[in-house]
């Protein structure tokens, strides 16, 4: 049995986390950590990370749920104190910070696991293999949702570190790099950024991989209606489309049986793998995309946001 204890209590967690922790019986979610004191039906709820740690249950693994602003510090003190750690997407603000945790992972003996939900999505594991034996010569990445429906209330996605966009678009990113049978390279982005806020609202990324195949993802944050997370491949032997975030597949226009969608139980059925074998899975290339992006991307102001 894997005592865990749960850092960032928010919607994310009650939604995802939360159910999955309790219908694995790997895992016992004994403590969490949140600002807010949410009732948890009789599971100790500290302030914070180190009261957690200090005067909290016995635990073998943290799962941080915190903003990636708050994550950096608050992994070191998990992973100093001899604990399993898993890292909700984005796992850092910055590419650097997650190889120090890294290093400070294997310093200290214990799983470092950076998560990427969307990988684990029913259409995805299929949609992997039929790629990889096919020549691929363009691939689109739609991703347009609504903030307000989705992040109502979370200010710190439009700070500084918050990515924006880019906060749901990683998802899409971690699908591409899973994927593809090849690595992708950013190669241009134009990103639009309201007057009132640091991160983009709205943008378009160009990338390619070294045989040269297109790749762009068109990224939007305030869809309303119908919500569109969908990535199409077009190759030498057909066309390829993943839906409603991986969880549904289509070949040449025909639905395939890929299975119940089960992210978060995915997620945590591999951690519990990685814990029992004490293998790290590190991997930070939706991430470098995303930082790419920011890095060589032209920015346009556009009018504030208001929720």
């Amino acid at each position: 049995m894997i005592r865990i204890g749960l850092v960032g209590v928010g919607k994310i967690a009650h939604d995802q986390h939360i159910p999955a922790l309790a219908g694995d019986k790997r895992f016992e979610l004994v403590a969490a950590a949140s600002r807010s004191k949410p009732d948890l039906g009789g599971i100790p709820v500290f302030h914070d990370i180190e009261e957690m740690l200090a005067n909290g249950p016995d635990l073998d693994a943290v799962a941080l749920c915190t903003p990636p602003q708050a994550r950096r510090e608050t992994a070191l003190s998990a992973l100093r104190a001899g604990k399993h750690v898993f890292l909700e997407k984005p796992p850092g603000a910055t590419v650097s910070e997650v190889a120090e945790l890294a290093a400070v992972a294997r310093a200290h003996g214990v799983v470092l696991f950076t998560s990427w939900h969307s990988r684990f999505a029913a259409g995805v594991p299929q949609a992997k293999a039929w790629l990889a034996s096919r020549k691929i010569s363009r691939l689109a990445i739609e991703w347009r949702e609504d903030v307000r429906r989705w992040h109502p209330g979370q200010t710190w996605i439009w700070q500084a570190g918050g990515m924006g966009v880019f906060d749901p678009a990683i998802n899409a990113l971690s699908i591409l790099t899973e994927i593809m049978p090849a690595e992708v390279f950013v190669t241009d982005a134009r990103l639009q950024v309201p007057e009132n806020v640091q991160s983009p609202i709205a943008g378009h990324v160009a990338m390619t991989t070294l045989d040269g195949a297109a790749i762009t993802a068109d990224l939007d944050f305030l869809q309303t209606g119908p919500q569109t997370w969908d990535i199409t491949a077009w190759t030498d032997d057909g066309v390829l489309k993943l839906s409603l975030g991986g969880a549904e597949l289509t070949i040449d226009g025909k639905a395939c049986e890929v299975g119940e969608n089960r992210e978060y139980p995915g997620l945590y059925d591999r951690f519990a793998t990685l814990v029992a074998r004490g293998e790290s899975e590190v991997d930070v290339r939706p991430l470098t995309l995303v930082a790419d992006a920011f890095m060589i991307g032209t920015r346009e102001t556009v009018e504030a946001f208001i929720e």
